[in-house]
Parts: structure tokens; C-alpha cells; sequence
């Protein structure tokens, strides 16, 4: 990538599913694209994906609950194309233990990644991000209706959502706002809640008018 006056938008946790729907949503609309992962397969797979859209894509290998790996990763993406108008973040981990058999520590593992990860993108981004920026996040009915045999992942969703809220009225005095995209349902390959749909929910958040903006959207297909 290079500086442009296209819009950009950066991927955090870019690869397969919503966040390869997402980047090429957005760059079918005309915006260049820089995406984190932590798989360099995936994640080249996707940036010449994007790429034969006609965006300039750039693409970084990092570890999301590094927070010095995913800083710089951020801030290459940041002062290669000189801003950055919508940051996604799409990560969460799933771990098949129900709270008698979670531990702690895997607990907190887990809400590294999927809540962690998006309090230290945001900050690292923050100097790209100028009035009219948004920042997304994939969110599940998971916050509300947590599946006991995956204890973590409802954390994460909760929390992740409460931190979009947070970051919300935190931003939003800049011109900057907030939205998490609540999928209420289960990811499919056909139907309302396939990744392409969800992505197209995405976009719609990220282009809400100010006066009515909501900090989070439920997309129920």
C-alpha cells in the first residue's frame, strides 16, 4: 500500500468468513484495504483476492493479543496509506468448556483476543482516524444468549460490545463513532446469515447518519 485519497479501511483478524466478506465489500465500494491476521496463507489468499478489485491492498502478520505486534501492525498500515476511515475488528476465540471446566487463565486468554484486541486496535489507530471514520465490530447473539459449552465466547461478545458502547461517546465529540453489528443467528453458507450477508450489514452500520446513530445494530436476516 501506498499514501492514497481513497478510503481505506483496516481488517483486524482478516482471513477466511465475515472479515474476507467485509474486505471485499468494502473494496467493491471503492476503498483500499490493510489486513491483520496471524495465518500468512489465509491472509495472502485474501489480499490478492482484494487486490483483483482494483484496490491497493497491504497485509501483516501479527498475533492480536501481542499488543506490540498488533500496534505496529496497525500504525504500518496507518502511515503506509496515511489514514484510515473504517477500522473492522472481527476476531473472538471458541473454546468448547462450560464455566466448571474454564479456567481463568484460558478465560482471560480469551478476552484478550476478542476484547483486548479491539481496545488496543482502536488506540494504535486512533492517530489515522479523522472525523467521518467509523470503527465496526462483529458482534453475536452469543452476548445475550451465551451457549454454556462455549462460556468464553459470550464473555468476549458481551464485553466486546460494552467496549464499542465505551468507545462510542468516547470518539464521537471527533466525529468518529462506533457500531457493533449484533448477528443474531448462526453463520451458514446459504440464507440470511451467510458471511456475505452479515458483511452487507456491516456496511449499512458503518454509513448510518449521525443524528440517528446507534451503537449497536441487531442484524436478524
Amino acid at each position: 500500500m501506498s499514501a492514497t485519497s481513497r478510503p481505506v479501511i483496516a481488517v483486524v483478524g482478516a482471513g477466511p468468513g465475515v472479515s474476507r466478506s467485509v474486505a471485499l465489500r468494502f473494496a467493491r465500494e471503492g476503498y483500499d484495504a490493510g489486513l491483520v491476521g496471524l495465518d500468512p496463507d489465509p491472509l495472502q489468499a485474501l489480499a490478492t483476492e482484494v487486490a483483483a478489485t482494483g484496490a491497493q491492498v497491504g497485509h501483516v502478520v501479527a498475533d492480536i493479543t501481542d499488543e506490540a505486534a498488533l500496534r505496529a501492525a496497525i500504525a504500518r498500515i496507518g502511515d503506509s496509506a496515511g489514514r484510515i476511515d473504517v477500522l473492522h475488528f472481527n476476531p473472538s476465540a471458541f473454546r468448547e468448556k462450560d464455566p466448571l471446566e474454564l479456567s481463568v487463565a484460558e478465560l482471560l486468554q480469551d478476552v484478550a483476543l476478542g476484547v483486548g484486541g479491539l481496545l488496543t486496535a482502536v488506540q494504535a489507530a486512533r492517530p489515522y482516524l479523522a472525523a467521518g471514520s467509523r470503527v465496526t465490530v462483529t458482534g453475536s447473539m452469543a452476548a445475550d444468549k451465551p451457549w454454556n459449552r462455549a462460556a468464553s465466547l459470550g464473555v468476549q461478545k458481551a464485553g466486546v460490545r460494552n467496549l464499542v458502547h465505551s468507545l462510542d461517546t468516547t470518539l464521537e465529540p471527533d466525529g468518529i463513532r462506533a457500531v457493533s453489528v449484533t448477528v443474531c443467528g448462526t453463520l451458514s453458507d446459504e440464507g440470511a446469515f451467510t458471511p456475505d450477508r452479515v458483511a452487507d450489514a456491516l456496511w449499512a452500520a458503518a454509513r448510518q447518519e449521525p443524528e440517528t446513530w446507534r451503537s449497536e445494530v441487531q442484524y436478524r436476516g
